[in-house]
């Protein structure tokens, strides 16, 4: 090959979309494991939280510390009546007796082992007239029917058996309330062991409202919850039970039963609320015992609640935590009615909702 031909030769150019040597990128001199880590998982930038939010996370946490430092014992007040009911007694004197003595609920003992035996609360009288209603050539036996054989109903019926969860009178009080979560209990006893017997003993019974009405009591820092329930997700607010005054009682029960729920709203003929069929109800339908009356319907069941009724508790999306907490402070009140302008039904929000939202929002940042 000649000079010429040398110097007309030219290097070829890479073929496009090509990688040259300029544009690979210079390889660290030392490669460490963090290395391959920071390139695969990036560092997401946390969520900036408004001011709103920092005092609404402020306030849980001053209210959780509360529970934690305070005894289920602090909650008992300075003088109140127990009534425990031994687990031989009959049904139908046990029914009597609540109502007697104004009452839904009572720890049940069992004196042949000493033991605590669980709560009978309304829901083992749902059972029963559940069981009757199914099984009617059953119904002469009611009479002799004893609160001991409440687990053959519930295994008959397949519902969940009747709470035995209880806490020692000394231990935090944010224990007692994450158990009654955990159970889904409404009220849990106070159970203590007796120094001359060594045995156990029923001291008392918190509810969930005794226990948020401590907080709104002694914890002036709920008046920071100020984020509206619907920037919230507590309360429910999808596939709602509800029914009108011309629905039978018992279709009613069956919903309590099935959506393990305390209260079905009614509504009028344009879905505006205008009352709430709760589960205590059904104690005073069955007054006396009687189990096959309830071919009634809701508008005529609710003519027989007690004039002591305190009425039906509503709030809107637009209220605060702070000033349902306010409310519990003033009233005795279970439940709150989500409702918009108009009366119509939004939602419903339970002591439970409350109480599971200040336990655990947030929980897992801190």
């Amino acid at each position: 090959m000649s000079g010429a031909d040398l110097a007309e030769t030219t290097t070829p150019a890479p073929p496009p979309n090509a990688t040259t040597a300029s544009d690979v990128p210079e390889r660290p001199l030392f490669v460490a494991p963090r290395t391959y880590l920071e390139q695969a998982k990036p560092i997401m930038p946390q969520k900036l939280l408004t001011v709103l939010e920092r005092e609404q996370m402020d306030a849980l946490r001053t209210i959780r510390a509360f529970l934690k430092v305070r005894t289920s014992y602090d909650v008992m007040p300075l003088s109140f009546r127990l009534i425990v009911f031994d687990t031989s007694l009959l049904v139908k004197k046990s029914l009597n007796i609540l109502i007697q003595n104004g009452i839904v609920s009572a720890p049940l003992w069992d004196s042949k082992s000493s033991t605590f035996a669980g709560l009978l609360t309304t829901s083992d009288y749902i059972n029963v007239i559940q069981y009757y209603w199914q099984n009617p050539d059953a119904l002469a036996r009611v009479d002799q029917f004893r609160l001991n054989s409440l687990r053959d109903i519930e295994k008959a019926l397949g519902v969940t058996p009747i709470e035995t969860v209880s806490i020692h009178p000394e231990r935090p009080l944010y224990e007692a309330c994450r158990k009654m979560l955990s159970s889904r209990a409404r009220r849990i006893p106070l159970v203590d062991i007796d120094d001359e017997t060594h045995r156990a003993m029923v001291v008392s019974v918190i509810t969930q409202y005794r226990i948020l009405k401590f907080v709104a009591v002694n914890v002036k820092e709920t008046q920071m919850l100020r984020m509206p329930l619907k920037d919230l997700n507590v309360g429910t607010y999808e596939e709602l039970c509800t029914a009108n005054m011309d629905t039978p009682v018992m279709d009613v029960i069956h919903m309590l039963v099935k959506k393990s729920i305390s209260s079905v709203p009614i509504l009028d003929k344009d879905g505006a609320v205008i009352n709430v069929f709760e589960a205590v109800d059904v104690i005073t339908l069955i007054k006396g015992g009687v189990y096959d009356d309830l071919n009634l319907t809701v508008g005529e069941a609710l003519l027989k609640r007690s004039d002591e009724f305190a009425g039906i508790y509503t709030c809107s999306m637009n209220d605060q935590v702070g000033t349902i907490f306010d409310t519990i402070r003033r009233s005795r009140v279970h439940r709150f009615v989500v409702i918009d302008e108009e009366r119509r039904l939004k939602g419903v929000l339970t002591l439970s909702d409350i109480l599971e939202y200040i336990l655990l929002e947030g929980e897992e940042n801190e």
